[in-house]
Formats: structure tokens, C-alpha cells, sequence
């Protein structure tokens, strides 16, 4: 049995990772799906990515969680290569799914395209709360394009407002990813197009990995909405060993 923490994405909280965690609990494995702060109910939209990162330490001490395979989803690679940097005796395996790998100094709109940024600086701007919100065509059309309107519809309903600090706050990092004594996987959903294809993911972010291992999907960035149990079993394949 393996122990798993699922650490979501931008706009999510962990409860939207459960359709995921049942199938690998099914299988015999523990699983954990914490939220982070600044995605909680309640909490400051003005959080930062230090006390996003920590919070996520925080949760592997509290539950005294070791020998873990510490998944990350898109922002959520920003935290996990945090918490690893914190945190590396209690990580067996570092697993990216179509996510931000970054090296000391970087931000996450270090790794997005002009346009992106643009766009989240003028909503936030809008908002006036340090957050900012996905509008509803960029979320079906480059985030959930795998998936029928009816699903994309209830699982935008879902996503709450997002701390632009943590996408513009530079990461602090003792070791570069590459450098980490640490297994790690990087999945890549082939359909993702959030990040565009002349842009992507794979092999751009995930070859500042250094040694990974690649465990490749049919599928969009969403995959926990569209095909929860196909990202559980590419999740499975990512950390088996």
C-alpha cells in the first residue's frame, strides 16, 4: 500500500480530487486531498505562495504522512516542488499531471503565455480582492475540451476565485527540481491544450524535471471532471514504484 496526496490545481480545492481517490483507494493505496491556503472557504485572497507551499507542509506534518507520492496539478507543482524543497524525508515520489515546474527564482507567469498574463492581471484588477477568475469560454474550450457542455458547466460551477499573488510570487527554492534526490513523474494529458502545443507542457516543463518518468494520457487538463478513472490509473502507473 502506497500513500498518496493529491495537491490540486488553480480555482480547485481537494474535494474536487475525490472522484479520483476513490478508484485508488479501491485499489489498496491511501489517498489525501487537502486543499490549499488560499482555496479554502474563507480564506484571504491575497495569500502568497509561501504560505500556499507551507500550508501543504504543514499537512504532511500534522498527519505525520511519510514515504509519500506528492502529486501535483498544474499551480499545484509550484507547491509540491516547494514542499519538497521543505520537506524531502517525507517524499517517496514527486509526480507532476500537466503542471508548473519551477526553479529557484521563477513564478508561475514566468511559464504562461503573454496573453495570460494580461488577462489575469486586468480581471483581478476588475475584482479589486487579489483574485481572479477563469471566464467560462477559456475554461471549456483550452481547460475541459474533452468533455461534454453539461459536464464543463457543473464543474465550472465549482471553482472558486484564485490568488494572483501565488502565480506572481517568486519561488524560493534551496535545490532545483533536476537536483532533487527525489523519484519523479510527470503525466501528460496529450489534449491538454491550457498551455498551447506550441507552448506545452511536455517536454518544455516536464524535462526540468531531470530524470522522470513519463506516463502519457489521452485527455484534456481537466481529466479529474472528465475521466476521473483514467487519470486514477495514470496516477497509479506515475507512482508504482
Amino acid at each position: 500500500m502506497s500513500t498518496y496526496v493529491l495537491v490540486h490545481g488553480a480555482w480547485h480545492t481537494g474535494a474536487e480530487f475525490e472522484p479520483v481517490a476513490a478508484p485508488i483507494r479501491a485499489a489498496g493505496h491511501q489517498v489525501h486531498t487537502p486543499t490549499i491556503k488560499g482555496n479554502r472557504p474563507g480564506d484571504p485572497k491575497t495569500t502568497g505562495l509561501k504560505a500556499a507551499i507551507q500550508s501543504i507542509a504543514d499537512y504532511l506534518a500534522e498527519n505525520d504522512l511519510k514515504d509519500v507520492i506528492l502529486l501535483g496539478h498544474s499551480y499545484g507543482g509550484m507547491v509540491i516542488t516547494g514542499v519538497a524543497d521543505l520537506a524531502p524525508e517525507r517524499i517517496r515520489r514527486l509526480v507532476y499531471w500537466n503542471a508548473f515546474v519551477p526553479n529557484n527564482g521563477e513564478c508561475l507567469n514566468d511559464m504562461v503565455p503573454p496573453h495570460y498574463i494580461g488577462l489575469f492581471d486586468a480581471i483581478a484588477a476588475e475584482r479589486g480582492d487579489g483574485s481572479v477568475v477563469l471566464p467560462f469560454p477559456i475554461w471549456r474550450e483550452a481547460f475541459i475540451n474533452d468533455a461534454d457542455l453539461e459536464t464543463a458547466q457543473r464543474a465550472y460551477d465549482v471553482l472558486n476565485p484564485h490568488p494572483l499573488a501565488t502565480f506572481t510570487d517568486r519561488i524560493a527554492l534551496k535545490t532545483n527540481p533536476a537536483e532533487m534526490p527525489l523519484a519523479k513523474s510527470y503525466i501528460n494529458c496529450t489534449e491538454d491544450v491550457a498551455m498551447p502545443h506550441s507552448h506545452p507542457w511536455h517536454p518544455r516543463l516536464s524535462e526540468k524535471l531531470g530524470l522522470f518518468r513519463l506516463v502519457q494520457v489521452p485527455g484534456s487538463h481537466e481529466l479529474c471532471f472528465s475521466d476521473p478513472a483514467r487519470l486514477a490509473k495514470a496516477i497509479m502507473e506515475a507512482g508504482r514504484d
